[in-house]
C-alpha cells in the first residue's frame, strides 16, 4: 500500500490544488477511511473562500463522505476494517456544551466540523471520529449515499421532525440540490406535495420526482396559490433568495411554518401581519446526527429515494465545484477516486 494520498486542497481564497500527503495513522476514538465519494455541497464555498469563521489554510473541503475503513484508533471496537461508512458535516461534538449536556447534539457549540475544523473529504484517504460515522446500506452505490449525507439528511430531518400529519399540504420552494430530495421526501411521508419553482420548464421534474401539484412562481402568486389550496401546513425553503422566501409565509395555513434548510445570499424580509395573525412562524434547520444519517439511508432505501447526481474524478475537483457554483449541476456533483 502507497504511503501518500491525493488529496485537494484550499491553499488561498478561491483555490484548490491537487496535493500528495502522507497516511497518518488514526488517534484514540478514530478511524482511517479509504475515500469513494464525497459530494460538493455549496457549503463548501465558505471553505473555498476562506471565509468560515475560525478557518485556517489550506483545509480539506468535503463533508458528504463515503468510503471503508481501513485502520481504526484505539478504542474503536463497533467499527470493523472493511465496513463502508459515510461522515456528514457534523463529524463529531464536543459532549461538554450546554446544547451537548441537553441532548442538542446538532447544535454543539465546538463542533468537529468536516473541510472546516477537520479536513474533509475531496481526498483519498480521511482521519474521522469513529462517534461521527453512519453504516452505509448495501442498496446504494457510495456515489448515490454521499449526497444523502448532507442534501438528504438535511430534507429529511426538516420535514420528519415537523410536526406533520400524512395528508397534510406541504410545499417545497426550490427544485435543486436541495429541493429535488425534499420533494421525494415530502411525497414518500404521505404529503399533498407542491412543487415551488420559477419557470415552466421545470414543472415535469417536478411532478416526476412526486409534487401533486407545480406552482410557477414566473406567472404565479405562489402564497395566493396555496392559500386557494387551504394553506400549507408547511413549507421547506431550500432555494437561494430569501425574498421569495419570505413572500411565501402568507402561503402557510394557520399555525403553519416556513422551514429554512437553503441559506440565501441576501436578507429573508418578513411582514409581522401574518406571523401574529393566524400564529405562524419560521426557523431554520440543520442537518443531524449520524444515526440521522443512517435512518435517512434507510428510508431512501425503503421508498427508491436517490439523488441525481454527476460524478467526476477527485483530479477534476475543481472544475466540478465551479461547475456547482455555476449553476449547472444537476443536482449534485459527486468526486469519486479509482479505488
Amino acid at each position: 500500500m502507497r504511503d501518500t494520498y491525493k488529496a485537494v486542497e484550499v491553499y488561498e481564497s478561491g483555490r484548490l490544488r491537487i496535493v500528495e500527503r502522507s497516511i497518518s495513522e488514526p488517534g484514540a476514538g478514530q478511524v482511517r477511511i479509504r475515500v469513494e465519494a464525497c459530494g460538493i455541497c455549496h457549503t463548501d464555498v465558505a471553505t473555498v473562500t476562506g471565509t468560515y469563521p475560525g478557518l485556517t489554510l489550506p483545509r480539506v473541503p468535503g463533508h458528504e463522505v463515503v468510503g471503508r475503513i481501513e485502520a481504526l484508533g484505539a478504542g474503536v471496537s463497533q467499527w470493523k476494517i472493511g465496513q463502508r461508512v459515510g461522515v456528514g458535516l457534523l463529524g463529531g461534538e464536543d459532549g461538554v456544551c450546554e446544547p451537548c449536556r441537553r441532548g442538542d447534539i446538532v447544535n454543539c457549540q465546538n463542533p468537529v466540523t468536516l473541510g472546516v475544523t477537520v479536513d474533509g473529504g475531496y481526498a483519498e484517504v480521511m482521519i474521522a471520529e469513529a462517534r461521527g460515522i453512519a453504516s452505509i446500506p448495501d442498496e446504494l452505490s457510495s456515489a448515490e449515499a454521499a449526497p444523502l449525507l448532507c442534501a438528504g439528511i438535511t430534507t429529511y430531518n426538516a420535514l420528519r421532525n415537523a410536526g406533520l400529519r400524512g395528508g397534510d399540504l406541504v410545499g417545497v420552494q426550490g427544485i435543486g440540490g436541495l429541493g429535488h430530495l425534499g420533494i421525494q421526501f415530502a411525497r414518500r411521508m404521505g404529503f399533498h406535495t407542491v412543487a415551488i419553482g420559477r419557470g415552466h420548464e421545470k414543472e415535469k421534474l417536478a411532478r416526476d420526482l412526486g409534487a401533486h401539484i407545480y406552482i410557477d412562481t414566473a406567472i404565479e402568486d405562489a402564497a395566493a396559490v396555496l392559500q386557494r389550496l387551504g394553506g400549507a401546513r408547511a413549507i421547506l425553503a431550500t432555494g437561494t433568495s430569501g425574498d421569495a422566501m419570505g413572500r411565501l409565509v402568507s402561503g402557510l395555513a394557520v399555525r403553519g411554518k416556513l422551514i429554512v434548510v437553503g441559506v440565501p445570499g441576501d436578507q429573508i424580509q418578513l411582514s409581522a401581519f401574518p406571523l401574529v395573525f393566524g400564529g405562524r412562524s419560521i426557523y431554520g434547520s440543520l442537518t443531524g446526527t449520524p444515526i440521522d444519517s443512517e435512518d435517512t439511508l434507510a428510508f431512501s432505501v425503503l421508498e427508491n429515494i436517490r439523488p441525481m447526481i454527476e460524478t467526476v474524478p477527485l483530479e477534476q475537483a475543481a472544475d466540478a465545484y465551479a461547475r456547482m457554483m455555476q449553476g449547472k449541476a444537476r443536482f449534485r456533483m459527486v468526486l469519486v477516486t479509482g479505488q
